[in-house]
């Protein structure tokens, strides 16, 4: 019966390669398509692990999961946009402000 374990968690490990891939895709994608981005490095907590945001010069944002802090400034640097750590500085004023006008129902 460990064979099926087995077979499940190989399986486990290219979905999350998979989603991993579309994550870093997805962020590139954002930062080829907009202007003034600047990339947001959050730090792992228990609930998720490290995660990327990405703010354009709009406040427009998005936020995926990267593997690990290294990866998140090694994409960062592939990008040509400023890294900054938001559990030391915080997130931009342009960011909050594009979350209130966009809220969904508003």
């Amino acid at each position: 019966m460990g064979l099926f374990r087995r077979g499940s968690r190989a399986g486990r490990g290219r979905v999350e390669r998979d989603a991993a891939a579309a994550a870093v895709e997805h962020l590139k994608e954002f930062a080829r398509s907009r202007r003034g981005v600047e990339a947001y490095l959050e730090p792992t907590t228990q609930v998720s692990g490290t995660t990327m945001v990405l703010v354009a010069d709009t406040g427009e944002w998005t936020r995926r999961r990267v593997a690990d802090p290294g990866a998140g400034k090694a994409l960062a640097r592939k990008l040509g946009v400023p890294l900054y750590e938001a559990g030391i500085v915080g997130y931009p004023q342009r960011m909050r402000e594009w979350t209130q006008k966009n809220k969904s129902g508003s």
